[in-house]
């Protein structure tokens, strides 16, 4: 029993270790020396970025739209949720920004890089099979319909935006843009003429996404590597596909029928929803990060079958509530993992106990104390099963030391194993009743571990004190020590009947596990430490309850002979005597 009860803890650190080599990706490539902007080969022609932003250079002379301005002008568009910055430059997005989401220096997050080369695109704009019309469709003045002086305000009612171009030659571009008010949604249109042909473009969305939190440089899984970079992420066959940057050459440009497709991160998402049969493509883009670090961004191309009318795309969070109107399997956009059939209902009773505390942090350890109390009696069967199984320590020893200078091989060794469940059945004790009762609980706790690693609620959320966010480690690590020194306590006064050696290989598990969590979201240690401070109460009850253990004397080995000559007297025998 307790080789079963070390092989459950053992394989509760395997599982987190796997869980994180497995579903946490691994950092992106640190540059030598200070890194410079490079881009890895495109599978689609690249377009010359013209539009005048912040650290890109002077644009090349553009082509101005009949009866259109001479100059190019920005847009605002205002919703409930986002401010995006259009240009009449190629009628793009040159700002993504979250309303309700900001990043570490206090701004609104902007899921568009200002940092990009001036080579790579924005977002919308529009790509065909000849570059030097790419070019121009990219880089041309367009006119603007449906603003109000550079603002457009779509915070109560939906709005449209409206850019056309017209050239002499024949080349006519239409792309409006419609905005709701109260989701992270715009629905795109998109024509383009040359004189007679009409031709069926691509949409480019260029490197993503923006979040420098989610784009940092990580570590390792004992240094902190949480957060997830951005990946390509795309729903086909009733399958959601993740694929890092190093995976994109295996990848090619596949071509499917899409239920979404686009870029996301670990806690943002840019993807077109519902685009149908489709083809796409991604390429890499290195960009610097802080302190002399690299990063990697993905730019991506999704060019559909069908013509380019009321395209859907979704920009923002990966937010469970905010996923599931749009299309509830855009849901699966949030990596649950294999526990997603758990972590949906324990997000949503979090999420109702948050409605009621106002801090998710408390929300935390209210959900835990509640996880708790319902597996309690499970908790307490399998100490009471431990209990019984220290009891009958003595009697187990003296047959294993009866039959220890037996080699593993010898038949003789099976009359061990029949004594020892013979006295298993006579005392009513179930070998395997103290670890089947753990290892069931076990998926609901890795499940609130993966919810609590996923949810952007989680994401800024101040729980008091020190903590002023929970998908951050503790900065001064006081919970994971707190919880390394409850781990221990709980390890001391669990019923044990384990050797000396195993005992103090069990005792570093805590250890272990402290170290492991000193870069874990605090959001994780608090539950972890919550659910010890549970075990330990609760095992201080059990004990009360049931009493001290009585350990049962070794029998004589004459005496275990008989009895277990008895234990195999037939029936016919029985009667006789």
């Amino acid at each position: 029993m307790e080789r079963r009860f070390f092989a459950a803890i053992l394989l509760s650190f395997v599982v987190l270790y796997a869980y994180q080599a497995v579903f946490v990706p691994p950092p992106p490539p640190a540059a030598e020396g200070q890194p410079t902007p490079t881009t890895q080969p495109s599978v689609a022609p690249q377009v010359q970025e013209n539009t005048k932003t912040e650290n890109s250079v002077a644009p090349a002379p553009a082509t101005v739209a009949t009866g259109g301005d001479g100059q190019e002008r920005e847009v605002v568009v205002d919703t409930s949720t986002v401010q995006v910055v259009l240009t009449s430059r190629g009628g793009r997005v040159l700002r993504w920004r979250l309303k309700a989401f900001q990043d570490q220096a206090g701004n609104l997050v902007d899921l568009v890089p200002t940092d990009v080369p001036a080579d790579q695109a924005r977002p919308f704009e529009l790509r065909v099979d000849d570059s030097a019309l790419t070019q121009r469709l990219n880089s041309a003045l367009y006119r603007v319909s449906g603003d109000n002086g550079g603002r457009v305000d779509a915070t109560s009612q939906p709005a449209r935006v409206t850019f056309e171009f017209d050239a002499a030659d024949g080349l006519r571009v239409r792309k409006e843009f419609a905005f709701s008010p109260t989701n992270y949604v715009v629905s795109f249109s998109a024509t383009v003429a040359n004189g007679t042909q009409t031709l069926q473009p691509a949409i480019a969305w260029g490197p993503a996404l923006g979040d420098a939190g989610a784009t940092a440089a990580g570590g390792s899984f004992f240094t902190g590597n949480y957060i997830q970079p951005p990946e390509a992420i795309f729903y086909r066959d009733g399958d959601v596909e993740r694929v890092l940057p190093d995976g994109l050459a295996e990848l090619g440009s596949p071509e499917s029928q899409f239920r979404f497709a686009g870029v996301d991160d670990h806690y943002f998402i840019a993807a077109a929803i519902e685009p149908g049969q489709a083809r796409l493509q991604y390429q890499t883009v290195t960009l610097p990060g802080a302190a002399g670090t690299s990063r990697q961004l993905l730019a991506h191309t999704i060019q559909p079958a069908q013509p380019i009318k009321d395209l859907r795309f979704f920009v923002g969070p990966k937010q469970f509530a905010v996923l599931q109107p749009v299309d509830p399997e855009f849901t699966k956009a949030i990596n649950f993992g294999m526990f997603r059939v758990l972590c949906v209902p324990l997000l949503n009773a979090l999420t109702w106990v948050h409605s009621y505390i106002g801090n998710w942090g408390w929300a935390i350890i209210v959900l835990t104390i509640l996880i708790n109390l319902a597996i309690a009696p499970l908790r307490h069967k399998s100490v009471v099963s431990m209990r019984k199984m220290q009891a009958l320590q003595p009697q187990l020893k003296a047959i294993q030391d009866h039959y220890a200078g037996l080699k593993v091989t010898d038949p003789a060794r099976q009359k061990m194993n029949t004594e020892i469940m013979n006295l298993y059945r006579e005392k009513g004790v179930n070998p395997a009743s103290g670890c089947v009762p753990m290892l069931l609980t076990l998926p609901i706790l890795f499940a609130f571990y993966s919810l609590l690693s996923q949810a952007i609620e989680l994401r800024g959320a101040e729980f008091g004190w020190w903590i002023k966010d929970l998908s951050e480690h503790d900065p001064y690590y006081v919970t994971p020590v707190l919880m390394a020194l409850s781990m221990f306590w709980q390890q001391k006064i669990t019923p044990s009947t384990a050797d000396p050696a195993q005992q103090k290989i069990m005792m570093m598990m805590p250890l272990m596990f402290g170290v492991m969590f000193l870069w874990v979201p605090s959001g994780l240690v608090l539950y972890w430490f919550v659910g010890n401070l549970w075990a330990i109460g609760q095992q201080y009850f059990t004990n009360w309850m049931i009493g001290p253990p009585t350990l049962t004397p070794a029998r004589p080995p004459a005496e275990r002979k008989m009895k277990n000559a008895g234990a195999g007297r037939t029936a016919a025998a029985e009667r006789k005597s």
